[in-house]
């Protein structure tokens, strides 16, 4: 459907990668994955035809139509949302132009047998179904599902492009992109826009699409949930790992362990050639050997070592003051502005010590509700903060607050205080700051990267009560990692806002959902949440035409969560859960343990100590291993069963 053929790009003398050889099969879904800077973006507009390359070539079939939405366009805003969707639709004569070339050279050919003859068969098919669709009656109804889909309401319909937010029209140019049904998709993180229920609703688009998909998204979730291929850039080339995004983390560790493994035999090799020359290299009888080994040292190859994987950084919040029980308590908050009511009739109690998520579509009051918490905006109702609470926030304007002036370094120098300040660098590091990078002036600093650094400056801070709005915007997969990590470690209280699942799930307990006016709440997970959410919600037309392909996680938890327990019912079963969770894991530490107890003896005996100890040793450490064994099966079981 679409191939690379040896593409290599370079900005000057600085090459961004090379060698960038593959093949996306139609109906492929593959996602496209590297550090921030490694090039992802570079290779799709390459793909697409925006971009030309240093060197190589790309290859589309003819006739075959790629579409690809970019991280930031200039929509237009001249028309309404409807009318701007439905431009998608006007150029239907050079689709019918194209079906009577296909129908002429169908007519013309005899080799029937051949495999090019079902090519162009199979071609005029797709062709003529696109012709049908864009030229039947339902075009305007298809448009509307599809901005339905995406977050919109009837009532958006008519409204001018030019009163939504960037975010907003990026969905509308997203909507265009899907209704074209291109051959070939190119999505530049298409989830920065949506909401969970508008992600999960493309996530199900693309699950039943045709179309070959090649998609760069910090989300891991929806690359779980969409694709079934991976491919990384990573030091300036590129690998294909032909398995889903969980499989290729997996893969990756080991593969980089390799690297590691290799490159320090190779660093070894080099300190003893280098060690041989200065030894002999002014000795007349070893004037050949030297020269050699020179020759040798010249021929190495530099062995390559993935970037340093900051994901396993420990972070942790100073120490605060013990808060009191009920951190926050709302009482029939309401929030209206003019005629407009964001929100009525809110309660909700945040416990000390829990984590919960705000959810919902945007613009229905999330937001909203934190400037509340804040005291920023005034409302009705009763809303009062606990006892010594010490609020952490961190905006989505955050880094518009930061000094310019100083250096990246220099601006959490003056917040970091005891030993965090020896680890200054590995935490600059973990959020992409590494190197040269600390020493800019926050003034030059993009957007994304100012929200780093307030998130950065927000870590460092005592407090027990966070609030984070959408911290998740601006970080990469294992800089998402390094925060989740701190904030489950966190001992204090957190309110989330956020679309993101995968970094939501494992991290809250309790989520409140934002729409309608309305605010409710839900006790468990995310997922627990939307398993809860798709039972009480009937599905209609196009949503149970994708019903029988849900996201894998959220197929299971279906299969396992009780859609209506009563709270005293939910909790009890959250904490026998957890239970059987820590009785697995410590079982699993056994096993690991016996096992590594077992190596030791077992390379002892084969380096030929015969002591009579070891082997019964060796026979104890055996019989424990085995009963060790059974725990951890009836414990998994009981896990998997419950």
């Amino acid at each position: 459907m679409l191939s690379a053929n040896d593409i290599s790009v370079s900005f000057g003398a600085t090459p961004l990668f090379s060698g960038a050889t593959f093949v996306i099969n139609a109906k492929e879904r593959v996602a496209l994955t590297g550090k921030n800077g490694a090039g992802k973006s570079t290779l799709l507009k390459i793909l697409s035809g925006l971009q030309q390359p240093t060197s190589g070539s790309v290859s589309v079939p003819t006739g075959a139509t790629v579409g690809y939405l970019p991280q930031v366009m200039q929509p237009a805003d001249s028309r309404s949302v409807i009318d701007e969707t439905l431009t998608v639709f006007d150029d239907v004569k050079h689709l019918q132009d194209e079906v009577d070339r296909l129908t002429s050279e169908l007519a013309e050919r005899r080799d029937y047998e051949t495999p090019a003859y079902a090519t162009l068969l199979e071609r005029f098919a797709s062709e003529t179904e696109r012709l049908a669709f864009f030229s039947s009656d339902n075009t305007r109804a298809e448009a509307e599902r599809t901005l339905r889909g995406l977050g919109f309401e009837p009532t958006d319909f008519p409204r001018p492009t030019s009163e939504l937010s960037g975010g907003w029209r990026m969905r509308i140019e997203l909507a265009k992109l899907l209704l074209q049904r291109p051959d070939v998709l190119l999505l530049d993180e298409p989830t920065n826009h949506l909401d969970i229920e508008s992600i999960r609703w493309l996530e199900r688009y693309l699950s039943r699409s045709r179309a070959a998909v090649m998609v760069v998204s910090h989300d891991r979730a929806f690359l779980n949930n969409v694709t079934n291929r991976t491919i990384e850039i990573s030091c300036g080339t590129l690998t294909d790992y032909r398995v889903p995004y969980d499989q290729y983390v997996s893969l990756r560790a080991e593969r980089r362990e390799s690297q590691l493994r290799a490159y320090r035999n190779q660093q070894k090799e080099i300190a003893d050639i280098k060690a041989f020359i200065e030894r002999f290299r002014y000795k007349p009888t070893k004037a050949v050997q030297v020269q050699s080994r020179i020759k040798q040292l010249e021929r190495i190859v530099p062995i390559e070592v993935d970037e340093v994987d900051n994901s396993a950084l420990h972070l942790r919040w100073p120490p605060c003051q013990r808060a009191g029980d009920f951190p926050v308590i709302c009482d029939d908050v309401t929030k209206r502005y003019g005629e407009h009511t964001v929100f009525s009739h809110a309660n909700l109690t945040v416990r000390r010590g829990e984590k919960v998520a705000f959810v919902g579509k945007n613009g229905e009051g999330k937001t909203t509700l934190v400037k509340c918490i804040m005291g920023e905006i005034p409302y009705d109702g009763t809303l009062r903060i606990g006892h010594n609470v010490s609020i952490g926030y961190y905006a989505q304007n955050q880094a518009q607050l930061l000094d310019g002036e100083p250096t990246v370094f220099e601006t959490i120098d003056r917040v970091a205080t005891g030993e965090v300040r020896l680890r200054l660098r590995d935490i600059l590091g973990a959020f992409m700051f590494g190197g040269e990078a600390s020493d800019k002036k926050v003034k030059v600093l993009s957007g994304g990267e100012r929200s780093r650094l307030a998130m950065i400056k927000l870590l460092l801070e005592p407090v027990n009560l966070l609030i984070l709005d959408e911290p998740t915007n601006h970080l990469d997969l294992r800089t998402k990692d390094v925060l989740k990590e701190a904030i489950r470690a966190f001992d204090g209280t957190v309110i989330l806002v956020s679309h993101d699942r995968d970094f939501l799930d494992g991290l809250v307990e309790r989520v409140y959902e934002f729409g309608g006016g309305r605010v409710r709440e839900y006790i468990g997970g995310i997922y627990d949440y939307l398993s809860k959410k798709d039972s009480d919600t009937p599905l209609n037309g196009e949503q149970s035409s994708v019903a029988a392909v849900p996201s894998p996680v959220a197929a299971v938890t279906e299969a396992k969560a009780t859609a209506r327990l009563s709270y005293e019912e939910q909790k009890a079963a959250t904490r026998e859960r957890r239970k059987l969770e820590r009785a697995v894991a410590q079982a699993e530490a056994e096993v690991a343990r016996l096992e590594e107890e077992i190596a030791a003896v077992e390379t002892q005996l084969a380096q030929g100590d015969t002591t009579p100890t070891l082997y019964t040793r060796h026979a104890d450490l055996s019989s424990q291993l085995q009963a060790a064994m059974q725990q951890w099966e009836e414990a998994a079981n009981r896990l998997e069963n419950e």
